[in-house]
């Protein structure tokens, strides 16, 4: 793998990526070189027909109705729910609850838990964690007087665990921290952090929307009380995303939402609720792309992940020995053992610039904030390109991105 070749006996990318309709394209009559997977992943066709087979064979709501097409699909959507329980290592499907992605897993925590949250109650970040691990906690701030702590990140990429440690106190309500940076690629010590959270009295919630595709999370080892992650990033469909928590952790949260499917009795004068996960999932869910994204789970499992994770760093590896030496790119994030994600600058080229003339060369990369804004700040940046390598990936994908990246450079020297 060294070398970059991406074929073994363990994984073959390129059977791999047949499997993706969308990657045969074309763009700019080049063909589709795909790197900005840690943004959104294609779709295989085992979802896209486990899609359409729900649609078109077998679809009602669920736990709803007694007749065959209503069982069908509630049997499909709760095998959904096991087959997430599986990925995480969850110890049964009822710890896990469906929402439309790890945005609202995140905001159904928050918004439960802070319930409880007193003035100068106190919750640690970090300074690499996306908007949707900041935002919902700067709500607690707002609204119910909590104070947000930051845990420092280093010089390259990794945080700093003895800051965190100091922040650690008889205030500590909740820790919140990411798996792995959707920008550095750093994939931080969760079980660490659990550890030392849980000794100071606090919960810690994970936000895996990039560890669930990249780092093989286990819940149990973690022994996190929250784990939330994105379907649409893990090869399943948008608008779909689950939150684990453990039996405690769950049963301990009102409820976030009303209306149908989480209660147990509605009256004049009172209501009582269901027990997790269902109290948490008012309403029709999203069962098409809970459907969906059970197909992704199960068609991920048919690879040998360590060998896939193997695979897409020696891209990474390849793509970043290419441009060793050459002294007008900053790489952003170099932590050891991080994930296969490239975040950088060009020096006198705006990141947008770099990645629109890219874009000619059929080479999709990212550029912007990342929705990262303290650790933008935090590296002295107002934008960055980042090229995130996922399963589908080959050494033609990363040479095309070198190849690209080189042209870009020269068009704005």
């Amino acid at each position: 793998m060294a070398d970059g070749s991406p074929v073994t006996a363990r994984f073959d990318p390129y059977a791999a990526r047949a499997q993706f309709p969308i990657l045969s394209r074309t763009v700019n009559g080049r063909p589709l070189a795909y790197l900005d997977s840690a943004a959104s992943a294609q779709k295989p066709r085992a979802v896209i027909d486990a899609l359409t087979a729900a649609m078109e064979g077998s679809y009602a709501n669920v736990h709803r109705g007694l007749h065959t097409l209503a069982n069908e699909t509630t049997e499909a959507f709760e095998a959904a729910r096991e087959s997430v329980a599986r990925l995480l290592n969850a110890p049964a499907a009822s710890n896990i609850v469906f929402t439309k992605g790890g945005t609202e897993a995140i905001n159904l925590v928050a918004s439960s838990f802070g319930m409880n949250i007193q003035p100068g109650d106190e919750i640690v970040i970090s300074e690499m964690e996306h908007h949707s691990n900041i935002v919902p906690w700067h709500l607690l701030r707002e609204r119910r007087g909590a104070v947000l702590k930051w845990i420092p990140v280093l010089d390259d990429g990794s945080l700093d665990m003895a800051a965190y440690a100091g922040l650690l106190g008889p205030k500590t309500r909740m820790v919140a921290v990411t798996h792995m940076s959707n920008v550095l690629g750093t994939i931080n010590p969760v079980g660490e952090i659990v550890r030392l959270a849980h000794a100071a009295g606090a919960k810690v919630l994970i936000d895996g929307c990039q560890g669930a595709v990249h780092a093989r999370p286990d819940v149990q080892a973690i022994g996190c009380d929250f784990y939330v992650f994105t379907g649409h990033k893990l090869y399943g469909p948008t608008g779909i995303g689950a939150l684990y928590g453990t039996a405690a952790a769950l049963e301990a949260l009102p409820p976030y939402q009303g209306g149908g499917e989480m209660i147990e009795t509605v009256e004049r004068e009172r209501v009582t609720y269901a027990k997790p996960p269902h109290r948490f999932e008012a309403g029709t869910p999203p069962i098409l792309e809970a459907i969906g994204l059970g197909a992704a789970i199960d068609w991920l499992e048919g690879f040998d992940r360590e060998a896939v994770l193997a695979h897409e760093h020696a891209l990474y590896a390849h793509a970043r020995a290419r441009l060793s030496g050459v002294d007008w790119l900053r790489v952003v994030g170099e932590a050891e053992g991080k994930g296969a994600i490239l975040t950088f600058t060009v020096d006198g080229a705006h990141a947008h610039d770099i990645a629109q003339v890219m874009d000619r060369y059929g080479v999709a990369v990212r550029a912007g904030l990342h929705c990262a804004e303290p650790l933008a700040k935090r590296f002295g940046l107002t934008s960055s390109a980042r090229a995130s390598f996922a399963l589908y990936n080959t050494v033609e994908d990363a040479d095309a991105f070198v190849d690209a990246l080189t042209k870009a450079r020269e068009f704005f020297a």
